[in-house]
């Protein structure tokens, strides 16, 4: 081997134990900077995210979100969400759970006249609840859409049906609608047809409604769906070095968010639903993230619950412990004036929702806008 060769090798093997080493205090540094963040003692807003009505904030979306457009404002949301190994040990303040007063509504029968396409069982006699639920048990779905049933007890009043009651009439109900599409001839003229076969076992009359009646309401209810589909994003950007991925999600869950199974974080309302969630980016290849995106389903969540200003709340935190900066999908910073904008438009998107019968983060809603 000529001194040449041994030259390049030992050159070669510097360089690449240098590129290691930067690599490896990158990652030690984003680590640290997560750590030390979520340490601080300074006021915690993720912890009182419930008391955020003196202080709304929000972000936009590359479309503006208007009050005469909403259908634009959901082409911008950020659609990655990630599940990282969050086995890292995090110290942080002990504080208590984010918690949110749950919101009382009345309970709702599956079966709904506005959203559903509903059609009528007359029986010849009472069935038992038993029977009923054996012989509907597989009609749940026709493609996309769910089917739900109700029966009027022999007492007189409608209800779920359950084994050990008696029903002299039942009445089935389609979807119209969803996020994905409006009903479809294919989709309901099976609904009608393993209907039929479920009257028939029951002696009963379907009052089946005409197709072309229905399959207008359909795409009425789905235009309103598509009109109303608004999701507003927000980022936290970081100043400088990158976040460790596994070390900010450990803290994160310690804060209140919540691990689905589909990988994504998401803050709890604290009455089994979904305030907004949060992304980080990045594939789970990836060690280190400069970049979180907050998401807020507008239609799904209730105004009284103010998801708006949490999300805010919670985006000035992180940017206020993370050294970042609250910018939108442009990176832009998000002013106050920007924020008292949208926030005023959310206003007015709520009471047309309100208006049409469908209030954001209602049954009905929920329904629609899955």
């Amino acid at each position: 081997m000529t001194d040449l060769q041994t030259s390049l090798i030992v050159i070669g093997a510097v360089i690449v134990i240098g590129v290691i080493s930067y690599n490896k205090w990158q990652e030690y540094k984003a680590k640290k900077s997560v750590e030390r963040a979520f340490s601080s003692s300074h006021d915690d807003v993720l912890m009182g995210v419930s008391n955020v009505e003196q202080s709304l904030g929000g972000e936009r979306q590359e479309p503006q979100f208007s009050q005469a457009d909403y259908d634009t404002v959901q082409q911008e949301a950020i659609q990655q969400d990630v599940l990282a190994d969050t086995s890292a040990d995090v110290s942080l303040d002990a504080a208590a759970p984010v918690a949110f007063a749950p919101i009382a509504e009345e309970r709702e029968l599956p079966v709904d006249y506005l959203i559903d396409c509903t059609i009528p069982l007359v029986l010849n006699a009472p069935l038992r609840g038993e029977k009923v639920l054996a012989a509907i048990q597989s009609l749940r779905h026709v493609g996309g859409k769910s089917v739900h049933f109700i029966g009027q007890h022999v007492d007189g009043g409608w209800e779920v049906i359950t084994a050990g009651g008696a029903y002299k009439a039942l009445t089935a109900g389609v979807q119209l609608a969803n996020r994905s599409s409006a009903l479809n001839e294919l989709e309901y003229s099976e609904f009608v047809m393993r209907l039929r076969q479920i009257a028939d076992d029951f002696d009963a009359d379907p009052d089946v409604p005409d197709m072309t009646e229905v399959m207008a309401n359909a795409r009425s209810l789905h235009h309103f769906v598509n009109e109303y589909d608004a999701k507003l994003s927000v980022n936290v950007q970081s100043n400088g070095a990158p976040w460790s991925v596994t070390t900010l999600l450990a803290a994160l869950e310690r804060q209140g968010f919540d691990v689905r199974p589909e990988g994504r974080l998401v803050m709890p309302d604290g009455d089994g639903g979904v305030l907004f969630s949060l992304s980080t980016n990045v594939t789970l290849a990836e060690e280190t993230t400069n970049r979180l995106t907050l998401l807020l389903d507008v239609p799904v969540v209730s105004p009284a619950r103010d998801g708006f200003g949490a999300m805010i709340a919670c985006a000035r935190s992180l940017s206020s412990r993370l050294d970042g900066t609250v910018v939108d999908d442009g990176s832009q910073p998000l002013a106050d004036a920007a924020l008292s904008e949208i926030s005023g438009q959310l206003e007015a998107f709520y009471a047309d929702m309100e208006a049409a019968d469908i209030p954001a983060g209602s049954t009905r809603a929920l329904r629609l806008f899955n």
